[in-house]
């Protein structure tokens, strides 16, 4: 394939509600949609890809308007020079975006959308290219923190209400034994999970051992990104499986954690390990190590939702992800909305990653729009 040129798409797009976590509230969802026009051997195609990286530097040192400088400035002219040289694959984007330290959710976009483009060319469905033959995948909640246990305790009903197969809940000091406490009681047959984005430290292992009580299926990322020994020690102390996220952005650094015996659980964010080969990658690292894995998210619109249930079909995946429903955060999402069915998100079948957004809606939603010429 040859990029002519890619349009890097600055959204804003509403949420149905704030979403608030450890580290940021958001009301509405900055979207860094990447649009790639190339020439395959099939025509004229485009594909789409969409940046994790929040409107801040919070989650990771990642940030949207960022990841757009890093996608015009430096990545495109190295794969600019790339394909003179020989047709540009999806494959081979990694390698020639290792130069650039980091920035691999900037890397994950671009990559995505010419993986888009190449499976559309080839009419073949990202299920089939990674060899899924699940025809769906169990679907989670995550649930912010809310301004009180009561509020907390409507939102958890009315998800276990529509079938949610596993509840999360964002937890920070201040706001964890209780509230989970609260929500065990009221469902004592749930499956639930807890996530602290990196909000506490080795110091707080005491009051973390007293999460053991509420027969949880992990603890998500306790401690900081960089903290892998004390993610080990911690995991000594605890009942609770350990389950790694942030720490987690390589397959290189799944089998580390897995080593260390820091992680029990991994949880796979496409965006955030580079993307989907990469994520791909951990999973058969995890896999083979026997540990569980699951497909978290980044609230991600409909030209990302339906590739993480894909990804989730795969036979490492042994518990559900956090791939809800569109609705779930937007009243208008990108594409077609996808839809929970008993507890469940349907795999795609469809050519590509991720079906053509709804221009009008890509239209509605922009701040900004650059377009790059590569060719």
């Amino acid at each position: 394939m040859q990029i002519d040129h890619v349009t890097l798409h600055s959204l804003r797009i509403p949420l149905v509600a704030p979403f608030t976590t450890s580290f940021s509230t958001q009301h509405a969802r900055t979207v860094v949609a990447v649009e790639v026009a190339a020439m395959t051997d099939h025509g004229e195609i485009t594909g789409w890809g969409e940046c994790g990286a929040l409107a801040e530097p919070v989650y990771s040192e990642e940030y949207a308007d960022g990841a757009v400088d890093v996608i015009e400035r430096f990545a495109l002219p190295r794969l600019a020079r790339a394909q003179r040289e020989r047709p540009l694959t999806a494959e081979t984007v990694g390698e020639h975006l290792a130069p650039i330290v980091g920035h691999r959710m900037a890397k994950a976009a671009l990559e995505s959308a010419i993986l888009d483009a190449q499976l559309k060319a080839s009419r073949t469905s990202f299920a089939d290219y990674l060899g899924v033959t699940a025809s769906r995948v169990a679907s989670g909640v995550s649930v912010g923190i809310q301004d009180s246990v009561d509020a907390l305790l409507e939102a958890v009903a009315g998800f276990v209400d529509q079938g949610y197969q596993r509840i999360k809940l964002k937890i920070q000091p201040g706001w964890d034994l209780e509230p989970v406490r609260a929500v065990r009681e009221a469902h004592p047959d749930v499956p639930l999970q807890v996530d602290a984005n990196a909000a506490y430290t080795l110091t707080d292992s005491a009051h973390l051992r007293a999460l053991d009580d509420f027969d949880l299926l992990l603890i998500e990322q306790p401690l900081g990104e960089a903290d892998m020994r004390q993610h080990a020690e911690l995991a000594r102390v605890m009942r609770t499986p350990m389950c790694l996220d942030e720490s987690v952005v390589s397959a290189q650094s799944a089998a580390d954690a897995i080593a260390w015996g820091a992680a029990a659980v991994i949880n796979i964010k496409p965006s955030r390990v580079g993307g989907y080969l990469e994520a791909r990658r951990i999973h058969d690292v995890a896999r083979a190590s026997g540990i569980a894995v699951w497909c978290g998210g980044m609230l991600e619109t409909g030209l990302a939702r339906g590739a993480n249930a894909a990804l989730a079909g795969l036979p490492g995946f042994t518990l559900p992800g956090d791939i809800s429903a569109s609705d779930r955060f937007y009243v208008r999402d990108l594409t077609t909305p996808y839809v929970l069915r008993d507890g469940h998100i349907d795999v795609p079948t469809f050519p590509g990653l991720c079906e053509e957004p709804d221009a009008e809606a890509v239209a509605n939603f922009a701040v900004a729009s650059t377009r790059v010429d590569v060719a």
